[in-house]
């Protein structure tokens, strides 16, 4: 390990001895032995979470280390009573102010959405209306644009897949995980 050296006066490798109520390190260096204390971890915070599924939202939490950074797009597990749910953050609150990214000391609220089971909204097309169709789907479900999918007694094929970043995806064999999508758009077969 690389740590400052106080009789060489910079950051040298040290070698470990042993590991005990602290760290007996060696400068590769000079050969000075010493006793590194250990590093004293400060407990995690429990930030306040608005977990989203499709129609409702509901108070969490999420546990991340003080200085830990948190961006929008970030996935991590909210604790919902003694459930435990798979999330994406989609806003960071710290103060007043929504924020693309903060340290978890900092934040007051993250928003986020449930992935680990989602709802894609299909519009299907049949040459004279279109019908729209719910398909409740692991987040992960992959999806590709040309494939043939059924719901129900209702079959059609991928046309454009909408992404929630903007993207639309139209040719034929791009794919697009469940989670990241914000509308398909298909023709009845």
């Amino acid at each position: 390990m690389k740590i400052f050296c106080p009789e060489c006066g910079r950051k040298e490798d040290h070698e470990v001895l042993s590991r005990t109520r602290g760290t007996r390190i060696r400068c590769t260096v000079c050969g000075t032995v010493r006793v590194e204390p250990p590093k004293k971890e400060r407990p995690p915070v429990r930030v306040k979470a608005i977990v989203s599924e499709e129609e409702s939202s509901r108070v969490c939490s999420i546990e991340l280390a003080p200085d830990e950074a948190c961006a929008i797009g970030d996935h991590h597990v909210a604790t919902c009573g003694d459930e435990y749910i798979a999330v994406e953050v989609s806003g960071i609150e710290r103060g007043l102010r929504r924020v693309r990214k903060a340290r978890a000391k900092d934040i007051t609220t993250l928003w986020t959405r449930k992935i680990e089971q989602v709802s894609v909204r299909v519009s299907v097309h049949d040459g004279k209306s279109t019908v729209p169709l719910l398909l409740d789907v692991p987040g992960e479900e992959p999806f590709v644009v040309g494939e043939v999918y059924r719901k129900g007694n209702r079959k059609f094929r991928i046309a454009i897949i909408r992404q929630r970043d903007g993207d639309s995806l139209r040719i034929t064999g791009q794919k697009a995980l469940a989670r990241t999508i914000k509308r398909i758009f298909a023709y009845l077969l």
